[in-house]
């Protein structure tokens, strides 16, 4: 008979976290070779010998991964070994790691990539499903740049959850994420714009495919059939890649699921948002994590406030 509490501790953990953690103990016994339980001294070695090749954060993920195993299985955890520790400050001492950042879409390639959306949509050439296709990634890009949202964070988006005022913008009840831990998710705001309207390209999105209900973001396939479920996360990372390849974006390889909110932070910058107001508008707790993504000032962004490009206050 299944404990009626299981389900509720599978829902503590996401999905994600937990495929990170499963891969984390086949790589500790299959690749590396060790046993379980461990011992504090098996992991320290086990640290020690992908020290040179992995980096920092990697081998904290799979530490996680071997804490939560020893935790869930009621061992004594290894993990938390004063020598453990000792070895990974050690390893963050001697294998310095630079964090490999996601490049951020400027708005000015933000532009370009939905120039080239708009081209193609008016091509006579242009099929159904392409059309279909074209004009949900538009909306994804748009939606996803001005609420400086992650690529998980735009798959959970659920039309019902979404109310539309067209001057204004949309109001989207967001499920938990990583940046929202509660029970009960939250409300976020979406503004209405001049130019590069999310707003407008929800609504054009919604009445091309006749959404009702169930994911904003689904999945087409090659004959124009929305799909019941949303987008993976990383099929939203390909997309951005392909449609900043095919709109001649440079290095679009570079850019990946944090692109769009590195480039709405560094955008917010050159308008000089207070980082407590951008802290607040996009979900951090952080300061440190809200610095990451901020790049250095960009001439052609201050030009485009003076264009009509002003976000509006995100109470709406």
């Amino acid at each position: 008979m299944t404990n009626p509490t299981d389900r509720y501790i599978h829902a503590a953990t996401r999905e994600n976290t937990r495929k990170s953690y499963r891969a984390a103990i086949e790589h500790y016994e299959s690749v590396w070779g060790g046993y379980l339980p461990a011992t504090a001294d098996s992991v320290a070695q086990y640290l020690a010998h992908y020290a040179p090749t992995l980096a920092i954060n990697t081998l904290k993920l799979r530490l996680a991964g071997l804490a939560a195993w020893h935790n869930d299985q009621g061992f004594p955890d290894p993990t938390k070994s004063p020598h453990v520790k000792k070895v990974l400050k050690g390893i963050a001492e001697l294998h310095p790691h630079t964090e490999t950042q996601a490049k951020p879409l400027k708005l000015e390639d933000l532009n370009r990539v939905v120039s080239w959306f708009d081209e193609v949509l008016r091509s006579e050439l242009c099929t159904r499903p392409r059309r279909l296709t074209l004009v949900r990634n538009k909306a994804l890009f748009l939606i996803g740049f001005w609420r400086a949202f992650r690529s998980d964070e735009l798959t959970r988006i659920n039309i019902e959850n979404v109310s539309v005022a067209p001057e204004k913008g949309l109001e989207i009840f967001l499920t938990r994420s990583k940046t929202d831990r509660s029970a009960q998710g939250r409300v976020v705001r979406v503004p209405a714009l001049l130019q590069l309207c999310p707003v407008s390209a929800y609504l054009d999105w919604v009445s091309e495919a006749q959404l009702r209900e169930g994911p904003l973001f689904p999945g087409i396939n090659r004959w124009g059939h929305l799909s019941e479920k949303s987008l993976h996360p990383a099929s939203v990372i390909t997309i951005i890649k392909q449609s900043c390849t095919l709109a001649g974006i440079p290095d679009a390889d570079e850019y990946s699921s944090h692109s769009l909110r590195r480039g709405f932070a560094s955008w917010s910058n050159t308008q000089q948002w207070d980082i407590k107001a951008l802290m607040e508008y996009v979900g951090w707790k952080d300061v440190k994590t809200a610095l990451k993504y901020i790049e250095a000032d960009d001439p052609f962004l201050s030009q485009n406030n003076k264009r009509g490009l002003n976000l509006p206050d995100s109470n709406m």
